[in-house]
């Protein structure tokens, strides 16, 4: 990354609610892969070279979206691993919260895009403790779309016609 890009994203970081359209739901995103790669003893390199090409998945080649999305995660991460007022639990609380407030955001928990971490998992446990993760988030996903669906119909609605 070069110098422009990093002093652009420390800018966009720290003033991420004014500069970043959508920032909610790209922390929310963040917050999911942070979930499992902090679950891994071993985090390594591929970890976030697999959210880089995620990002750029979800966010059709934008370039600086997928940063942003990596940069995130790792600050995320970070604070969890520092042990920095975030662990696994504080983490899973967010984003149950998140989902209480914006229940459209469960449509963002695809577990076939979050699957590829397990593959970076050396140790029968990590893997066990990231598939319990998985299979958490599906429930978690199931459970808001069935319970809140009229109001994401609703919220979608909205979003559609200001677009």
């Amino acid at each position: 990354m070069t110098l422009a890009f990093k002093i652009k994203n420390f800018f966009l970081n720290a003033f991420r609610e004014l500069f970043v359209h959508h920032h909610g739901s790209l922390e929310f995103r963040a917050k999911l892969f942070a979930l499992l790669i902090a679950a891994d003893e071993e985090i390594s390199e591929p970890h976030y070279e697999l959210v880089k090409g995620l990002g750029l998945k979800i966010y059709k080649n934008d370039e600086d979206r997928a940063n942003l999305l990596l940069m995130t995660t790792k600050e995320l991460v970070k604070k969890i691993t520092d042990d920095n007022n975030l662990n696994y639990d504080t983490l899973v609380t967010h984003i149950q919260q998140e989902l209480r407030l914006i229940p459209r955001y469960a449509k963002k928990i695809d577990i076939d895009l979050l699957k590829p971490f397990l593959r970076l998992s050396k140790d029968q446990d990590t893997l066990s403790y990231q598939e319990n993760i998985l299979e958490f988030l599906a429930r978690l996903k199931e459970e808001t779309l069935h319970t809140h669906h009229k109001q994401i119909e609703l919220s979608e609605e909205t979003l559609t016609s200001k677009y």
